[in-house]
């Protein structure tokens, strides 16, 4: 589906009508950008008056849309809105058949507000973008005391392209109190998202309480300590204390009647059979030790998962009797993720399980598993969502994949005929890095950027139209290692939510550029209602990106910031600020320093980019294998930029990613150049599943014809995060080279016993320096 046709200019009228109109001081000026952008939007002439005296009319159908927008007026503004005859009322809200699902009408004339719609979900998100379209003040109670509010006439039209529009959240690895929980369900809701995935257990903690298991809540929800820093710091360090929390049956009925008031469906997530390891803590017998372990005090993958026999299976139908109690939305999330099997290997009730059940492998076993607990789910009246590793060992008749390791297991599910919620790590892990800033607050790694998640496409295009009828959504998903707080928790989800929320309602754009651009305009109007919300976003907009451009007339350097009407002032080496037109041209190691500025106001912190000059610069790069769509940024050509990546994190621009991949990297210098050495990084976080490579090898041809090989066995500083990697060709000083092959084997499969262990090492490689 194209994007709305909602344009700039249309836009920055609409602001310009409102902040230039000769007004009564008891009124307000608003400017309409509406998150997400609507499918159609037509502008009239003049206003609408909201004052205490409007009233409202609608059928009992729509009563949480009245109660939503009565309350909002009221709290905000203190205007009553009071029910009335729809003949008298100058808001209507009607149903009509001709909507489609979740749809609606928004019409604002000068007389009355009217909404059409076909069902009570299709109305409040009307109300949703009538908000929008009232003063950011009226967020915050009793903030707004003007006697009356303008409203320009505006028709919209409005419908969602998907069905499944989510968020997730894990409040397992940190807890977040159940207020907060209930503020993040009404965020979604402004957004018109509506799906809560709500993962409420983990190997650091189980957060639901279950009657029939008390040592749940007494004792799994609680952790001895927590790891300080990242993972992959070495030596690990702990704060010490003791850490939980979980949400009464109480809590959850509340959460759960809020959801609905705001038409958001809550997806409850039961991990099974990995991810268990307080529930075992617990219950030691539901695993296949019997021994007792600790509920976990650092992040990762551990090997205690549950066993299964009679006590587990009866164990976990008792938990999912009770939570299907609880949740009155059709889906049941049983995770299914990163379940490593070597204590089933290890354990003979699981050996003689296989064999008499005529299996194949321990990953066939989980396949059985898995059906297991979707029978239990289907008797009960609900439908079973699990994580892409379920489709291992066969797929459970019923179950709906939710693809997060990129894109391919939901392409799988797809073709055979299974429902699939697209959610990969490339564009939808909000624990990832979202700026380059070395400032940024500390994250679990990856790089994702507002732009990369805004120009997602959750049909992969290898899925013919038929196929991708099973693509139901998309969502974004919060994982909590690194997010304490709630206050860093909104920092890494907004305002990426906001880009997630068009891409989920409106469909991916086919012009990303101008599409873009428009967006995070409407993004910066929006960072107003957000203010006024109390919300910590994270704010990028006025940050500069550098980029490299290798243009026939040489190297040249572009700076840009997202939003328009800016100026970017810099100076390069040291010499005096100027105002930046046109790229900058590079003959020399470089360094950039670059502002934005507003009207002589700066806005942003300083821009800061070194450009190393080296032979490679100037050349043409190939690989036999694209980077991980995860990690891919910077593209091939970040091999040979001239910028390295950063020193304390593979999540940027610069690092390139590969996973189980062995590389072949040819670069074509154009002229033949004698050249002493290459130089490169590998980053090594075992942790992650990041392995620096063992060997690396040169070859090309010498300009009299000769073959030259040249292999390092590379040994790594076990005191930094990253291999530095250095072959010399000192002893080709005498002769020229055009083209160079470098050849990099992946380290391998993950030994037993460390994070990931039995998969595919990643690679990451940094810059290529040619000396």
């Amino acid at each position: 589906m194209n994007r709305p046709l909602f344009s700039l200019a249309i836009g920055f009228l609409l602001f310009l009508n409102f902040s230039c109109s000769d007004t009564p001081e008891s009124v307000s000026e608003v400017a309409p950008t509406i998150i997400p952008k609507p499918s159609s939007l037509e502008l009239g002439e003049g206003y609408f008056e909201l004052d205490g005296s409007t009233a409202i009319h609608a059928p009992d159908e729509f009563r949480s849309s009245v109660d939503f927008l009565r309350n909002y007026v009221q709290n905000g503004a203190g205007l009553p809105l009071e029910d009335s005859k729809a003949s008298s009322a100058e808001i209507v809200i009607e149903m009509t058949d001709s909507i489609p699902p979740e749809g609606y009408e928004l019409t604002v004339s000068e007389k009355q507000i009217r909404i059409q719609a076909s069902e009570a979900a299709g109305a409040f998100y009307a109300v949703q973008s009538l908000r929008q379209l009232l003063p950011p003040e009226m967020e915050r109670i009793n903030s707004f005391g003007k006697e009356s509010i303008q409203i320009p006439v505006i028709t919209i039209r409005d419908a969602p392209e998907f069905a499944y529009r989510g968020m997730h959240l894990d409040v397992a690895r940190h807890f977040f109190p159940k207020e907060f929980v209930k503020e993040y369900i009404s965020h979604l809701a402004m957004l018109k998202m509506n799906y809560f995935h709500w993962h409420l257990t983990e190997d650091q903690g189980w957060r639901i309480e279950i009657e029939q298991f008390p040592r749940l809540t007494s004792h799994a929800a609680y952790r001895n300590e927590t790891l300080v820093g990242h993972y992959n710091d070495q030596p690990q360090h702990f704060d010490g204390e003791r850490y939980g929390g979980f949400y009464t049956k109480e809590d959850i009925r509340e959460i759960v009647e809020h959801a609905r008031k705001h038409h958001i469906t809550i997806v409850p997530e039961i991990e099974m059979p990995g991810h268990a390891q307080a529930a075992i803590s617990a219950y030691p017998e539901l695993g296949c030790t019997g021994e007792q372990i600790p509920v976990a005090t650092k992040w990762g993958v551990f090997e205690d998962i549950y066993c299964p026999n009679q006590k587990t299976f009866a164990f976990l139908k008792g938990v999912l009797s009770e939570v299907i109690e609880l949740f009155p939305g059709e889906y049941v999330h049983i995770g299914g993720d990163e379940a490593p099997k070597t204590r089933w290997k290890e354990c003979n009730h699981c050996q003689k399980l296989i064999r008499e059940l005529g299996l194949a492998d321990e990953h066939e076993l989980q396949s059985w598993f898995i059906k297991e607990i979707e029978t239990f789910l289907n008797s009960k009246g609900k439908k079973m969502i699990g994580w892409d590793e379920i489709l291992e060992g066969g797929l459970a008749p019923n179950a709906t994949v939710m693809s997060w390791r990129g894109v391919q297991g939901g392409i799988e599910a797809a073709k055979a005929g299974h429902n699939v919620i697209m959610t990969p790590t490339s564009h939808a892990y909000f624990d990832y890095y979202q700026s380059d800033n070395p400032n940024e607050p500390l994250a679990i790694g990856g790089f994702l950027p507002l732009e990369k998640v805004y120009g997602f496409n959750p049909i992969p295009s290898e899925l013919n139209a038929e196929e991708a009828k099973y693509v139901l959504g998309a969502q974004g998903n919060v994982w909590t290692e690194y997010m304490k707080t709630e206050q860093q928790l909104e920092y890494m989800i907004f305002p990426r939510m906001l880009a997630m929320s068009e891409v989920v309602w409106n469909g991916p754009t086919n012009d990303f550029d101008n599409d873009y651009r428009e967006f995070v305009n409407r993004v910066e109007w929006f960072h107003s209602r957000l203010d006024v919300l109390g919300v910590n976003y994270a704010n990028h907009l006025y940050t500069i990106d550098g980029k490299v451009l290798k243009e026939e007339s040489g190297v040249k350097f572009q700076l840009q910031t997202p939003t328009q009407g800016k100026e970017i002032r810099y100076r390069l080496n040291g010499s005096e600020w100027l105002d930046y037109e046109t790229p900058l041209e590079i003959r020399e190691d470089s360094e950039i320093e670059a502002l934005v500025f507003k009207e002589n106001k700066k806005l942003s912190d300083t821009f800061k980019q070194k450009i190393m000059f080296h032979k490679g610069i100037n050349g043409k790069i190939s690989i036999n294998k694209e980077p991980n769509p995860s990690y891919s940024a910077g593209g091939r050509e970040a091999l040979i930029n001239g910028i390295s990546g950063s020193d304390t994190r593979y999540g940027d621009s610069e690092w390139l990613g590969f996973w189980g991949e062995d590389l072949e990297i040819e670069i074509d210098l154009g002229d033949s150049l004698e050249i002493s050495g290459i130089r490169t990084r590998f980053y090594h976080a075992p942790g992650q599943w990041i392995y620096a490579p063992k060997i690396m090898s040169v070859s090309g041809t010498l300009k009299d014809g000769q073959m030259f090989v040249t292999t390092n066995r590379l040994e790594r500083d076990a005191s930094e995060n990253f291999l530095r990697a250095h072959i010399d060709l000192s002893h080709l000083a005498d002769y020229s080279l055009g083209e160079l092959k470098i050849r990099i084997p992946n380290y391998g499969t993950i030994p037993e016993g460390a994070q990931g262990a039995g998969n595919k090492a990643w690679t990451f490689i940094d810059e290529i320096i040619i000396e």
